[in-house]
């Protein structure tokens, strides 16, 4: 396993290659669909005026997300009531849904890793290739296994989405997941469906 610190480096990002299994330490982001969209629309390409709490929370998370990683999670936290915020369930989402946000977002922050469940498409690849970037595949229905990786949940913005769509900064140790698109061209999600059509077209001409 090759252990990995946030923030992540350049150099660090541009050493890993698909098929690498990392593990994770330091501070990460969760964010999902509203997550994404609210900071392509109020902070990227700036169509929705910041309201409410939107400028301290784009504060607390940009230092967060330059070098760092974005989850796509909607955990599973008990402890609303007291704000003694604990995950019990932390299983990845499905990321293609981020698809038309991903690039942008990487860009735009300098985010260093998406972690996330069955890949992304060519605009996000190409991101991560700029940026430089990894997308990083963590284990689907294993969501208390990873929520055990989970040391602390330093705190939250955007509770207002609802508990799955809110940007939660948590602080993990041993968080285990595979680099499936690197930062040079390579994605094995790309790979399998190639293959898997080719396989699929032998099968239909037979």
């Amino acid at each position: 396993m090759i252990e990995l610190t946030f923030p992540l480096s350049d150099a660090a990002v541009r050493d890993l290659k698909v098929g690498d299994p990392v593990s994770l330490y330091g501070t990460m982001v969760t964010g999902r669909d509203a997550a994404h969209k609210w900071l392509i629309d109020t902070f990227i390409k700036k169509t929705r005026t910041p309201q409410g709490d939107d400028a301290q929370a784009i504060e607390a998370l940009t230092p967060l997300l330059k070098g760092g990683a974005i989850y796509h999670c909607g955990p599973v936290v008990a402890g609303l009531d007291t704000k003694q915020y604990r995950f019990v369930a932390a299983g990845p989402t499905t990321s293609i849904r981020e698809e038309p946000y991903q690039a942008d977002v990487l860009q735009h922050f300098g985010i260093k890793a998406v972690i996330g469940k069955g890949g992304m498409a060519a605009r996000t690849l190409a991101a991560c290739q700029s940026v430089p970037a990894v997308y990083l595949h963590a284990i689907g229905g294993a969501a208390t296994l990873i929520a055990q990786t989970v040391t602390r949940v330093v705190g939250v913005h955007k509770l207002d989405f609802g508990v799955p769509e809110a940007l939660w900064v948590i602080e993990v140790k041993a968080f285990p997941a595979v680099v499936t698109m690197d930062s040079h061209g390579h994605s094995l999600h790309a790979e399998v469906e190639a293959q898997s059509r080719a396989a699929l077209d032998r099968l239909l001409k037979a």
